[in-house]
């Protein structure tokens, strides 16, 4: 008898084991079940999220406009509604509207070819106007160029606010050489990443043609209408210069809706920066996202208008478009 219930004992045992182990099993395979609907069900949702992340920083389109009346005055004051916004002539519904006084990442981008030796002084003024006259949280760095380019500012100092900061970064470099327009540009647009501000801005100051860059007109082009920077440019040609042109700046300006100016005399200068930085404290910030939804690489042109009773004949200046990227 005894010698039975030992052996009953441990088939006992055996089979609790067994049952243990089965139990395991299961509790397992319920969490593991559990978890795959929980993926099935949070799939969808994930990828709602991620396509939100793509339209927020890939499909919205964000304009900087500026408004002038028929008397080249700027006008405030105006509301989301009397604004429309076209793409590709379609009309856009706004998502949001601003008109405030924002911080933006500004590059100088100053001609130091040997021409340009006679007008530096009121040159230097000007720049150092332009940064007097701006938000004082403003990024501003310095790019100096002939035919090569070089940044202003120490290489511990990525930007500034300080007036005397950047008189040094623009006193640094001597007046010679051929211009390299294009290639100066290009390396500004790309210096502008590094800046945290919403607005980005380029001010470019030079007396020729170019003469010396690896990139082309067309190259620095195609960059800009894929980028959101605004260009001001300001022509300083000698007057009887051959080689005089001042298409291509004005080219650097329009499709990026900045302004081109052509002074007479190189005392214009310094008024003119002042006065591009009242534009830029003036402008309306408008966003949408565009109807045209197709990842194409495709050219998008926009034309903005506003209107309000009693303000007369209202002129918009922005950006002309920009190119829409390829499907991710």
């Amino acid at each position: 008898m005894r010698e039975r219930r030992a052996r009953i004992q441990p088939a006992m045992a055996s089979a609790a084991l067994v049952t243990l182990i089965s139990l395991v099993l299961l509790f397992f395979m319920m969490i593991l079940q559990g978890t795959a609907r929980s993926s099935e069900y949070q799939t969808p949702q994930a990828r709602q999220s991620d396509q939100d992340t793509v339209r927020l920083n890939v499909d919205l389109v964000v304009l900087h406009a500026t408004v002038l009346s028929s008397k080249h005055v700027f006008v405030s004051g105006l509301r989301k509604e009397d604004f429309q916004v076209y793409e590709g002539g379609a009309l856009q519904q706004i998502d949001s509207f601003s008109h405030e006084d924002i911080p933006v990442t500004v590059g100088l981008v100053i001609d130091n070819s040997g021409s340009m030796r006679p007008k530096r002084a009121e040159v230097i003024a000007a720049a150092l106007a332009f940064a007097r006259s701006s938000n004082a949280n403003d990024q501003i760095f310095v790019v100096n160029f002939n035919e090569n380019v070089s940044f202003g500012l120490p290489a511990n100092i990525t930007f500034t606010d300080r007036v005397d900061q950047l008189e040094v970064a623009l006193s640094r470099i001597v007046t010679n050489g051929r211009t390299a327009l294009y290639d100066a540009v290009s390396s500004a647009l790309g210096y502008l990443k590094k800046g945290n501000r919403d607005k980005k801005v380029l001010i470019v100051i030079s007396d020729g043609a170019d003469n010396a860059s690896s990139r082309s007109l067309a190259q620095v082009m195609t960059m800009l209408k894929e980028s959101e920077a605004i260009i001001y440019t300001i022509a300083l040609f000698d007057e009887g210069d051959p080689y005089q042109d001042p298409r291509p700046l004005k080219q650097l300006a329009r499709v990026t809706g900045g302004e081109a100016f052509l002074p007479e005399s190189v005392k214009e200068v310094v008024p003119i920066c002042e006065q591009i930085a009242r534009d830029i404290r003036n402008q309306y910030t408008i966003t949408y996202s565009p109807t045209n939804i197709k990842y194409d690489g495709s050219y998008r042109v926009i034309q903005v208008k506003a209107a309000a009773r009693g303000r007369g004949g209202l002129t918009v200046r922005t950006r002309a478009g920009y190119t829409a990227p390829l499907k991710p």
